[in-house]
């Protein structure tokens, strides 16, 4: 049976509303490798500058003021721009196959893509025009003074921030609203039984009746793995969203106060109560965005590439509940550097807790490699290489960061670029992204009604211009780092040479292999279906509700199961 009709494989969708569908997932995958592009253009410009008189570039790019703005959008590119869109994307797409009822709202999941697409173009408009370059995004002091930052760009920045927290609600409310669904397979099931499954207590459930001698708390659980640490992972998304936005509006209330010209006394507000406050939401989104959902991804991948059960499913179960408390507790590695910081936080959250993650995140990994493993002999697909080359990226980038998640060797490590590219380019680039392009590679023949790759050449050729690319760069650059070389700092003489230009050839095989994938997928569907895809559906409403879904399912009987291929 092919990936396509696992997936659709007694799932009630009529044309219309799968071509809404469709539609949007492809609109939001669009933008995410558009801003992708633009992301990879940006770091090759950082890491050119860096190379020193040599560069290359105009002398525009090797101003501070220049240089600073692209280190303090770069992130809000990335980590909101592309990858939230992306993976947003793929889960409205497969929560309401993994769980054979509709998603709440198309309508909604178009709104999520447009509000982080604009706010994401704001908040680089404001680097790019304005300058805007306090390089902690939102982080303290906050980056309210006038004299040294522009009030208006610090004004559109924020408020790109904002559009992009709002946009990220809005596809927090879209899951959970299909998730809770009193719709198909779910009709019968109460919010206590979505809730306990949701958070993978029925696998501790049934770990606990199996050490016990009882038979299974639930033999077939209300919602399937994948499902459970989307929606856990989730909680940790909205989070996030709550505490950026909180941080974003108090920021843009300085801003503002002070356009006016009122005296506001930034200092009111104790910073390290604050610096506790950020980065407690802000390690969310590497434990909710990245590592859960990641893990979730993985368990869908390896059973959809195998056609097998996942290996050990009730411990991964466990394990993802186990998460949820993990990420709350590690926030305090990000502030081992930080004096004023009590010394027990340091030691259990920053130093105990993180290493814990180690063990949660490697746990995924080996329930992943066995389950692949009990499966061969496989086909080295398109899809299985990514799923191979995500678990590589978080196979370097987690001991890495466990490495740094102790005080003695935070010291040495915490403020140089060991940290940016060893831990976390590796785990974004090549850990998350690998897998999201695993995902793209299994739901491409569902997204778009079954179209092939053009070129299965190029398919390769990205893959390991991306793989060879993104360990390369992280390495050089971490080695750099090891050098002394440190982050948030602008080097103009050519200090560590040698290192950013074997950084910055590297990164020139991102940039290219970005280049074929963005080429093999417009040759694929070509100029036309490419704008056919930002085209309305055939129903303009497209709409997903609740109510008319039930209404569909006493009107007519569900057709039968696609036959297996």
């Amino acid at each position: 049976m092919s990936f396509a009709q696992t997936l659709i494989n007694g799932t009630d969708f009529d044309h219309t509303k799968l071509n809404a569908l469709q539609k949007m997932v492809l609109r939001a995958v669009v933008m995410s490798f558009l801003f992708f592009g633009l992301l990879t253009i940006e770091g090759m410009i950082m890491r050119l500058v860096v190379t020193g008189p040599s560069n290359p570039l105009p002398e525009m790019f090797s101003h501070a003021s220049h240089y600073f703005s692209i280190m303090t959008v770069h992130p809000i590119v990335g980590i909101f721009g592309s990858t939230y869109q992306l993976v947003f994307a793929a889960f409205m797409f497969l929560v309401p196959f993994l769980t054979k009822k509709p998603l709440y709202s198309v309508k909604l999941g178009n709104a999520v893509w447009i509000l982080i697409t604009v706010g994401t173009a704001l908040s680089w408009i404001a680097a790019f025009v304005w300058q805007y370059a306090p390089l902690y995004t939102l982080y303290w002091p906050l980056p309210a003074d006038t004299k040294q930052f522009s009030t208006i760009g610090g004004i559109v920045f924020i408020v790109g921030v904002a559009l992009i927290m709002v946009g990220t609600l809005g596809f927090i409310y879209n899951i959970y609203a299909t998730i809770f669904a009193r719709v198909g397979v779910h009709k019968n099931k109460t919010t206590k039984e979505l809730l306990i499954s949701g958070f993978g207590i029925d696998g501790m459930l049934n770990l606990w009746h199996k050490l016990t001698g009882k038979p299974p708390y639930s033999k077939e659980p209300a919602l399937a793995l994948p499902v459970v640490a989307i929606f856990r992972g989730t909680v940790d998304t909205f989070l996030d969203a709550i505490v950026i936005l909180g941080a974003g509006i108090l920021v843009l209330v300085y801003l503002l106060a002070d356009a006016a010209g009122a005296s506001w006394n930034v200092h009111a507000i104790d910073a390290l109560l604050y610096k506790n406050f950020f980065w407690w939401g802000l390690d969310l989104v590497a434990d909710g965005l990245v590592l859960i959902y990641v893990a979730g991804s993985w368990y869908l991948l390896a059973t959809l590439i195998t056609g097998q059960k996942l290996f050990m499913e009730n411990v991964a179960r466990a394990a993802l509940m186990l998460e949820l408390l993990v990420s709350w507790m590690v926030w305090s590695h990000h502030l081992l550097a930080d004096q004023p910081q009590p010394e027990m936080m340091k030691l259990v959250s920053g130093e105990m807790v993180t290493a814990f993650e180690l063990l949660t995140q490697g746990l995924a990994l080996f329930i992943t490699l066995v389950t692949l493993w009990k499966a061969r002999p496989l086909k080295m697909t398109p899809p299985l290489a990514y799923l191979l080359g995500g678990l590589i990226g978080f196979g370097l980038a987690v001991p890495a960061a466990i490495i740094q998640a102790d005080m003695g060797m935070n010291r040495v490590l915490h403020n140089t670029q060991w940290i940016s590219f060893a831990h976390f380019h590796i785990a974004l680039i090549v850990g998350l992204y690998m897998t999201l392009y695993s995902a793209v590679y299994v739901l491409w023949p569902l997204v778009t009604n079954n179209t092939t790759m053009w070129s299965k050449k190029l398919t390769w050729a990205h893959f390991w211009l991306y793989l060879i690319g993104g360990v390369g760069m992280g390495a050089f650059a971490g080695m750099a780092g090891l050098d002394g070389m440190l982050r948030r700092h602008l080097y103009l003489n050519g200090e560590f040479h040698t290192w950013m230009i074997l950084a910055a050839i590297c990164g020139t095989m991102i940039l290219v292999a970005w280049a074929l994938f963005l080429f093999n997928i417009v040759m694929s569907v070509g100029i036309k279906g490419l704008i056919g895809i930002f085209l309305p559906a055939q129903d303009p409403s497209a709409s997903y509700g609740i109510e008319e879904e039930e209404a569909e399912e006493e009107a007519q009987p569900a057709p039968q199961a696609a036959p297996a291929s």
